[in-house]
């Protein structure tokens, strides 16, 4: 067992990179240089808000016990049953923490679609209801024994719903009801910085091994732990198909770019590896070499062409959390549904495999579960703080940037030497 908390010590570091700083230089460099800071704090402090509102009672409502599957088929689990980690053996927390980083990186995720206009103050309260009412729920279903795992044998390996399709629709929701920003769509923001989008995109694809591979469970079919060969075999399965599909993705956002815009940009290239990752979290451990590749190609493509629906559709999704993680989320989890195959460590047989439709069934009631939870509950969160404290700064703030309207700083300020403003 040392080398399991090894693993899943490195694992857990992993994941945390993927929060800060790889999203925050991600997002960062997507959006405009009087925005940058804001942007980057709105991933930090989720970080911060998420960590002790998961040791306080998220653990306990997510899996209400000390291992994975002890939610005894409910709902929604106690929050307060291992309030502050009440009961969790001292041997668990490496795995306690593994999952604080999946709550953190989800809702920082959703954060995207309302770059350049929200109070901070708004998003502090937010956090820590949605991580409460959406996300908590969602992994409790999906990974910690509840109510959907119980009744529909869905596979999820990483996250495809509870952190991509929640996120994605978290980010869709709050878009639509915080609202445009000032000059949107004439002036769409470019992104100001894409040398910190590509650093960002790179340090992302790292962590994510993190992500995949360290989601393997460490327990086999008769409940002890797994041989050194399940081990190796899964490890390197996760992990090669995780490589697979994001190289496979990227390739195919160019493609897919240069076909309709005629030029492959380095914003398509960083996108397209986030789209592959995302759409390979839920099936990194169920699918074959050929069913990675036919997941990366997937995803790229579509998602490169969702993230111009926006447009279409009048939604300032401004960094494109709809068009990539919901949409890449959906790509992964209804692919499962056909190119499963039980050859794959963590799959089953699915359409394409002789193995029917029940697959297919399965994972689409996973998704639409997770839609219409988070989105309900999403719409009421967003509302009650719209008509209470409010979401926006004032559009002349948002105009002159909303670094220095709420942190009273500035990314680059060359002129003075110092990034504080007066």
């Amino acid at each position: 067992m040392d080398g399991y908390y090894a693993f899943m010590l490195v694992a857990t570091a992993f994941v945390l990179v993927m929060t800060v700083p790889a999203l925050a230089l991600f997002y960062g460099g997507m959006t405009r240089s009087k925005s940058v800071l804001n942007m980057m704090m709105l991933s930090f402090v989720a970080f911060g808000i998420a960590t002790l509102v998961f040791v306080l009672w998220g653990w306990s409502e997510g899996w209400g016990g000390d291992g994975v599957g002890n939610g005894n088929g409910k709902l929604i689990a106690n929050p307060f049953h291992m309030w502050g980690l009440h009961g969790v053996t001292w041997g668990n927390y490496v795995f306690v923490l593994f999952q604080l980083t999946f709550a953190a990186i989800t809702i920082a995720l959703a954060s995207g679609s309302i770059a350049d206009r929200v109070k901070l103050s708004a998003w502090v309260v937010f956090v820590p209801v949605w991580l409460t009412l959406c996300y908590f729920p969602i992994a409790h279903n999906v990974w910690g024994g509840g109510w959907l795992s119980s009744h529909w044998l869905a596979q999820d390996y990483a996250g495809g719903t509870v952190v991509h399709i929640n996120a994605g629709v978290a980010g869709g929701v709050l878009a639509l009801i915080v609202g445009r920003r000032v000059g949107w769509p004439r002036d769409v923001g470019r992104p100001h910085n894409l040398t910190l989008t590509m650093i960002g995109a790179g340090l992302l694809w790292f962590g994510w091994y993190g992500f995949n591979v360290g989601s393997i469970v460490f327990v086999a079919g008769d409940g002890g732990p797994k041989d050194t060969h399940q081990f190796m075999t899964e490890t390197g399965v996760t992990f090669m198909n995780t490589t697979v599909a994001t190289a496979t993705a990227m390739l195919a956002w160019l493609l897919v770019e240069r076909m309709l815009h005629g030029k492959a940009t380095s914003l398509g290239a960083a996108s397209g590896i986030v789209a592959g990752l995302v759409a390979i979290t839920p099936s990194c451990g169920a699918v074959s070499l050929t069913g990675a590749i036919i997941v990366g190609a997937v995803a790229g493509g579509l998602c490169a062409v969702a993230v111009g629906l926006k447009y279409k559709l009048n939604l300032d999704d401004s960094l494109d959390v709809v068009g990539v993680h919901l949409v890449g989320g959906l790509v992964g989890t209804l692919l499962i549904g056909f190119i499963s195959t039980s050859s794959a460590p963590g799959g089953i047989d699915g359409l394409f495999y002789g193995g029917g439709l029940s697959s297919l069934g399965h994972q689409t009631l996973a998704a639409l579960f997770t839609i219409v939870w988070t989105g309900v509950l999403t719409t009421g969160i967003a509302l009650a703080i719209k008509y209470t404290i409010g979401w926006r700064i004032t559009e002349e703030a948002e105009v002159e940037g909303i670094d220095g309207d709420q942190h009273g700083e500035s990314a680059y300020d060359l002129a003075t030497g110092t990034g504080v403003l007066a």
